[in-house]
C-alpha cells in the first residue's frame, strides 16, 4: 500500500509564501504523474499543479506564475512553491500519484493552507 504524506500547510498572509511536501513511501523515479489538487469548503477539487515522468508540467490557470510544482527522486518526494499567495487559495491541498502499469490513483489526507487578507 502506497502512503503519501504531505507537510507544509498553514497559515499565511496575502502575498506571503508557502512550500508543500509529498514524500511518497514507494520511490517516484518512475512514476506516470504526480501532482498537487486542492478543495475549498462548497467547491469541487480541482488541479492546482502536476508533473509527468518526462518532467513537463501543467498548471490550473488560477496559480499559473505564482506556483512551482518540482520534484526530488532520491527523496520520493514533490514539492509545491506557493509564492504570492491570495485568500482564494486557501484551501485543503491534497497529493496525488499514478505509477505506470497501474491504474490505482493515490491520495495523500490533505494539509490545509489558510491564507488571511
Amino acid at each position: 500500500q502506497v502512503q503519501l504524506v504531505e507537510s507544509g500547510g498553514g497559515l499565511v498572509q496575502a502575498g506571503g509564501s508557502l512550500r508543500l511536501s509529498c514524500e511518497s513511501s514507494r520511490s517516484i523515479a518512475n512514476i506516470k504523474r504526480m501532482g498537487w489538487y486542492r478543495q475549498a469548503p462548497g467547491k469541487q477539487r480541482e488541479l492546482v499543479a502536476e508533473m509527468s515522468s518526462g518532467g513537463s508540467t501543467n498548471y490550473g490557470d488560477s496559480v499559473k506564475g505564482r506556483f512551482t510544482i518540482s520534484r526530488d527522486n532520491a527523496k520520493n518526494t514533490v514539492y509545491l512553491q506557493m509564492d504570492s499567495l491570495k485568500p482564494e487559495d486557501t484551501a485543503a491541498y491534497y497529493c496525488a500519484a499514478d505509477w505506470w502499469l497501474s491504474s490505482v490513483r493515490y491520495w495523500g489526507q490533505g494539509t490545509q493552507v489558510t491564507v488571511s487578507s
